[in-house]
């Protein structure tokens, strides 16, 4: 082992993944650096196993998949090393990213850092319109969080104390064609009603229902027009257009719920 690779901190990778045979292999082979890669499936039916465990990955399946921050949470408390990288399976660490890492992890001044992350839609890196710079708390000392859990597909560390924040961008390969966009829109809008519910419960199914008319329109003309997403070009108003359906569906799913929830009272 190297003089330097002795003289910092370990680095583990905490990922869930299922089917990511696609984007697994281009992420692992951003972070070869680290001391770890923990992998936790719930329930691959590709080749998501064989590619992880080809990269030397610890790899283990929860098939008891209770949302998407539970399911990160297992992965973290598997990790063994002194800091902890999340990272989706669909994301990679640059080669800037990591010397950038390594060096902060020389001395840290913080116990917790946000990396910015730069999204791709259809073919169009994301560069306005709220879309960027898209921070992620990614970065922490082991035992000081864990994933905000009940808080649907985009629940985040949680940490009070002050954080640091590096300066290159992780990569996200989220929706590189717009089938894939509307698949995971649809999931994600139907894993966001319970904290939705939480949230709104108290709302009447009017409120909720004007809500979903709403909330589109304003978060379009917000990041559309002020964020100034039109500079995206053609992705950008895709894009920006499409949110707004998935935060229509969003209320929709919620104002059914309620609606089942009523006639079962009724």
């Amino acid at each position: 082992m190297s003089e330097e690779k002795r003289s910092i901190p370990t680095v583990s990778v905490a990922m869930i993944a299922r089917n990511e045979e696609k984007n697994l292999p281009r992420t692992l082979e951003g972070v070869r650096w680290v001391d770890e890669v923990v992998v936790v499936d719930s329930g691959s039916s590709d080749r998501t196993p064989e590619i992880a465990q080809a990269f030397g990955a610890k790899f283990s399946f929860n098939r008891d998949f209770r949302g998407h921050s539970e399911q990160k949470n297992v992965a973290i408390q598997k990790c063994t090393s002194d800091w902890i990288l999340l990272l989706d399976a669909d994301e990679v660490v640059t080669p800037e990213l990591a010397e950038e890492i390594r060096a902060v992890l020389i001395d840290p001044q913080h116990e917790a850092y946000w990396i910015p992350r730069l999204n791709i839609f259809l073919t169009t890196w994301m560069r306005h319109g709220g879309l960027y710079p898209d921070k992620k708390l990614r970065l922490f000392r082991r035992g000081v969080t864990l994933v905000e859990e009940g808080a649907g597909p985009h629940g985040t560390p949680q940490f009070s104390e002050h954080k640091g924040s590096l300066k290159n961008h992780l990569l996200h390969y989220g929706y590189p064609d717009f089938a894939l966009y509307l698949d995971h829109m649809n999931e994600y809008s139907t894993d966001t009603v319970p904290p939705m519910l939480k949230k709104h419960g108290g709302s009447s199914r009017t409120i909720v229902l004007m809500q979903s008319c709403l909330n589109p329109f304003f978060g379009f003309v917000k990041n559309y027009i002020f964020r100034q997403g039109f500079r995206d070009g053609a992705a950008g108003f895709i894009f920006h257009l499409n949110h707004a359906v998935y935060v229509h569906w969003k209320y929709v799913k919620l104002w059914e719920f309620l609606k089942k929830c009523e006639s079962q009272t009724s």
